[in-house]
């Protein structure tokens, strides 16, 4: 298997760049490329591509994230799931204090989008937008509430459809939901 990786590394170099420039320039309004833009250009074995890029760029702490249409219900996507998929370029690990700082959000605004985004997934993926404001009016000034939940809609960590909020692409691609669940549970048992 790690000869077969090391060859294939090899092979899908040149393919390898051209997915990262497919993966990290904005085409369209929204960032990344589909999986089928991406076997157009690079070929057939565009999934194997997408794993040698990966590899390349775990030094960097970055990885290739894929973000199906519908939330995994399956184990393994299909064919076809794989490439109606989103894929983006995100950060591997967790980005520190100092850098945090200089991405232009202040905390209380991402400790409002980590309270929105836990919420809308205690709830199966789905809340009233107005159950999100009175949870988030418990910390934050009424007019900030409002501003929040539209500035996380814009970003495309919240999406909106006829009143209900739902976790949009950002949050799919950047947020381990698991994670985020674990933290806010163990801070709850200190």
């Amino acid at each position: 298997m790690a000869r077969r990786m090391k060859g294939a590394e090899g092979a899908y170099a040149r393919k390898a760049k051209e997915a990262a420039r497919l993966l990290l320039f904005k085409h369209h309004t929204l960032p990344g490329v589909r999986g089928w833009e991406l076997r157009e250009e690079l070929g057939p074995e565009w999934l194997e591509v997408l794993e040698v890029l990966d590899n390349q760029i775990k030094a960097l702490d970055l990885q290739v994230t894929r973000v199906l249409e519908e939330p995994e219900t399956t184990i393994e996507p299909t064919r076809r799931q794989l490439e109606e998929a989103r894929y983006y370029i995100t950060l591997r690990g967790e980005m520190d204090k100092k850098t945090l700082k200089t991405i232009g959000w202040r905390i209380d605004d991402i400790a409002g989008l980590a309270v929105a985004v836990a919420y809308i997934v205690s709830r199966q993926g789905k809340a009233p937008r107005i159950d999100v404001e009175n949870i988030l009016s418990e910390k934050l000034p009424g007019w900030k509430v409002k501003m929040n939940i539209d500035r996380y809609i814009q970003e495309g960590y919240l999406g909106e459809e006829d009143g209900l909020l739902y976790l949009d692409w950002r949050s799919r691609a950047e947020i381990d939901q698991k994670k985020l669940l674990d933290l806010i549970l163990a801070y709850g048992r200190k």
